[in-house]
C-alpha cells in the first residue's frame, strides 16, 4: 500500500459563514479502511461528500488517482472542474448513504442495473447476471423481483450497497449506513461490510459512530472535532488509548451506554 489513490491536501469547506472543515490533510492508500469518527457537526459527512462531489471545497485540492478532482486544464489554464471532468473522476467512488436512496418503483434488480447500463453503456444481459450475483453476495439473491417497499431497512441498505458495487469502485464511501436502521438490523449491515472488507480490493472510508465495528474493520481511525482532525492513529491508539481529552469524553459517552 505504498501509493496513494486519494489525497485531500489543506482542505477548507464553509456554508455561509459557517466553517465546517479548517485544514482537512488525509491520504487513502488503495485497499486502505478509513474510519472517522467525532460528534455530529465536526466535518465527517462533508469530507465525503466532497469525494463524491456533492460538495465543492471552499479551497484546498483534492486528488483521486493523482487526478484534481474539482479543478481540470484548459486551453492552458486551470478552471474549475466541469461534470464531464467530475463524472471521470468520480466513476472510481461508489458511496452507500444513510437513507438508501434507491427508487421505488423499480425492482431491487432494476435498482443494480441502473447505472451499469446508462452509465457505462454496458451490456444489458451481461449487467442482470452481474446484478444477480451482487444481490446473492449481499444475501438477496432470493428477492431480486421485489420492489424496496417490500424490504425491512437492513435489506433497503444491503441493495443500496449492491448497487454501488455495481459500479466496481477503487473506492467506496460509507456515511453512517446504519444510523437509519432499528438497532436489531444493524448487525446485518455491518456483516456485508465486513465481508467486503476482507476481500480487501477496494479502499473505504466510513464515517461510523460503531466503535466495535470501526475497531474491528479499520487499518486507522482519524477523530474530527469542529473542523479538524484532531487524533489519528490505529484502532488500538485511539479507541483504547486516546490522548487528547476531547476524544477521552467523546469515547465515554459510548462506554457509558
Amino acid at each position: 500500500m505504498g501509493e496513494t489513490i486519494v489525497n485531500y491536501s489543506n482542505i477548507f469547506k464553509s456554508f455561509g459563514e459557517v466553517d465546517v472543515l479548517k485544514g482537512i490533510n488525509l491520504d487513502v492508500k488503495p485497499a486502505e479502511k478509513v474510519a472517522l469518527i467525532g460528534p455530529s457537526g465536526s466535518g465527517k459527512t462533508t469530507i465525503i461528500r466532497m469525494l463524491m462531489t456533492l460538495e465543492q471545497p471552499t479551497s484546498g485540492t483534492i486528488l483521486v488517482n493523482g487526478e484534481n478532482l474539482w479543478q481540470m486544464e484548459k486551453k492552458g489554464q486551470i478552471v474549475t472542474a466541469d461534470e464531464h471532468h467530475l463524472r471521470s473522476i468520480r466513476g472510481d467512488i461508489g458511496m452507500v448513504f444513510q437513507h438508501f436512496n434507491l427508487f421505488p418503483h423499480m425492482t431491487i434488480l432494476e435498482n443494480c442495473m441502473l447505472a451499469p447500463t446508462i452509465v457505462k453503456k454496458e451490456e444489458k444481459s451481461e449487467v442482470e447476471q452481474q446484478a444477480v450475483e451482487m444481490l446473492e453476495k449481499v444475501g438477496l439473491g432470493n428477492k431480486i423481483d421485489l420492489y424496496p417497499s417490500q424490504l425491512s431497512g437492513g435489506q433497503k441498505q444491503r441493495v443500496a450497497m449492491a448497487r454501488a458495487l455495481m459500479m466496481k469502485p477503487k473506492v467506496m464511501l460509507f456515511d453512517e449506513v446504519t444510523s437509519a436502521l432499528d438497532p436489531e438490523l444493524v448487525g446485518e449491515v455491518l456483516e456485508v461490510i465486513r465481508d467486503l472488507a476482507k476481500e480487501g480490493e477496494m479502499a473505504m472510508i466510513l464515517v461510523t459512530h460503531e466503535m466495535d465495528f470501526a475497531l474491528d474493520i479499520a487499518d486507522r481511525i482519524l477523530f474530527l472535532n469542529d473542523g479538524v482532525i484532531e487524533e489519528e492513529g490505529s484502532p488500538e491508539e485511539i479507541l483504547m488509548k486516546p490522548k487528547s481529552e476531547r476524544l477521552q469524553d467523546f469515547l465515554a459517552r459510548f462506554n457509558k451506554r
